[in-house]
């Protein structure tokens, strides 16, 4: 797969262009169903496989105070990406002037001219151009008038409710990880350096890595969770809390706290993917470190046994 960053590319397609249309955020079943069409159709249709979306999400730059917090950060969504059979992927830059842009220039400007396009996949809901004005009706108008095919995908649901990246970030900032896995089809995770913290953990026979995520990132609950943690392409058994351990009266700043089982390397400054598979509790203060202690322990064996680890 090639990455097209419209920043540092004037690239124009030659070929002629089967194109996926969305934020995709979170390539959630519900993306990969229509990215999976958009493969299948353009390979049947001798079309080069196209996902276009932009670099930042485009209610973050609409609406300056109210943030969308992201399921995933752009290398992430590289990453997933990659692992198909799809040809590119171009990330366009959206600002105030893009927004401005009305349906039909944005389909002469973008997908006729820059993408060559031949076929358009979209999901039932896709919105374009100015204030959103554009809608599947209208881009099949348009698929008629510039001579492209538009292949629209119906929802996606599980147990009876639609899968989008709305209710995935309220699963996940519920600490619900259970319901994420089964919308996402992964399971939700974090990705960052290995900062220094205060160590506390290392003083209570718990040492932790500490991570701090990119901005906009949506974080789970307060809590501890069970979770699995791949450095340098090990994947290690892990249990994680992030909030603001109350029982250390000097934290201010949210932390993802990250103890690795059974492990004794010094690993700060290296990159980790921390993987949440399910809560254990809510964050709690203690009164003293020694409940704290009795506490991790007791949480530590519920890890181990739902990880199936001889403690």
């Amino acid at each position: 797969m090639q990455v097209i960053n419209s920043n540092n590319s004037n690239n124009i397609f030659s070929c002629y262009t089967g194109v996926g249309l969305g934020n995709f955020d979170g390539l959630h079943i519900g993306h990969m169903a229509l990215i999976n069409t958009l493969i299948r159709e353009s390979k049947l249709n001798g079309l080069s496989s196209v996902v276009y979306t932009f670099t930042r999400h485009t209610e973050n730059i609409l609406r300056k105070k109210l943030i969308t917090p992201l399921l995933l950060t752009e290398s992430k969504k590289i990453e997933l990406l990659s692992e198909t059979t799809l040809d590119y992927l171009y990330l366009d830059e959206f600002n105030e002037a893009f927004s401005r842009m009305s349906p039909e220039e944005f389909v002469i400007k973008i997908l006729k001219s820059k993408l060559n396009i031949k076929l358009a996949v979209a999901g039932h809901d896709y919105r374009f151009g100015y204030k959103g004005e554009g809608d599947i009706p209208l881009l099949e108008q348009f698929g008629k008038k510039y001579g492209f095919k538009v292949v629209v995908i119906p929802p996606i649901t599980c147990d009876n409710e639609i899968i989008s990246s709305t209710s995935i970030r309220q699963s996940i900032i519920n600490g619900n990880l259970e319901t994420a896995y089964k919308l996402l089809g992964r399971n939700y995770s974090i990705i960052a350096e290995v900062v220094n913290g205060r160590r506390v953990g290392n003083t209570i026979g718990f040492p932790t890595a500490n991570i701090h995520p990119e901005k906009y990132l949506v974080l789970p609950h307060n809590g501890v969770y069970i979770t699995k943690t791949l450095l340098n392409g090990h994947l290690y058994n892990s249990m994680t809390n992030v909030g603001y351990n109350p029982t250390f009266e000097d934290v201010q700043q949210k932390t993802i706290e990250t103890h690795i089982m059974d492990f004794h390397q010094d690993i700060y400054g290296e990159k980790i993917e921390v993987f949440f598979l399910k809560k254990i509790r809510d964050e709690k203060k203690f009164s003293n470190v020694e409940e704290l202690i009795i506490q991790i322990t007791k949480d530590m064996r519920v890890a181990r046994d739902y990880l199936n680890i001889d403690s």
